[in-house]
């Protein structure tokens, strides 16, 4: 079974710390929980247009959070870290905030 890009990159992750890795073409994206690394690189390469050189994942547990005398969880989710290749174009959307 096929599945779209959309579905595997769910969205950017903003941080100072990813905004720095920007000017290294390092970019962080909120990934679904089942994808794979190919997978991740695949859809990355479709969805903007670039040639990722390796990918690195993270699963981030969610945190404990009180609301008075309430606590739970966050939702849990799985982070990827994109490395483009040297000669590759950067992600515009990006680099427009640096």
């Amino acid at each position: 079974m096929k599945v779209a890009p959309q579905d595997i990159v769910l969205g950017p992750i903003i941080t100072e710390n990813s905004m720095d890795a920007v000017r290294m073409k390092k970019f962080t994206f909120k990934v679904a929980k089942e994808a794979t690394k190919p997978a991740i690189a695949q859809a990355v390469e479709e969805l903007f247009g670039v040639k990722v050189k390796k990918v690195n994942t993270i699963s981030v547990r969610g945190q404990y959070r009180r609301q008075g005398m309430h606590g739970g969880y966050t939702s849990s989710y799985k982070k990827a870290i994109v490395t483009l290749t040297e000669k590759s174009k950067g992600i515009e959307f990006f680099e427009t905030m640096v």
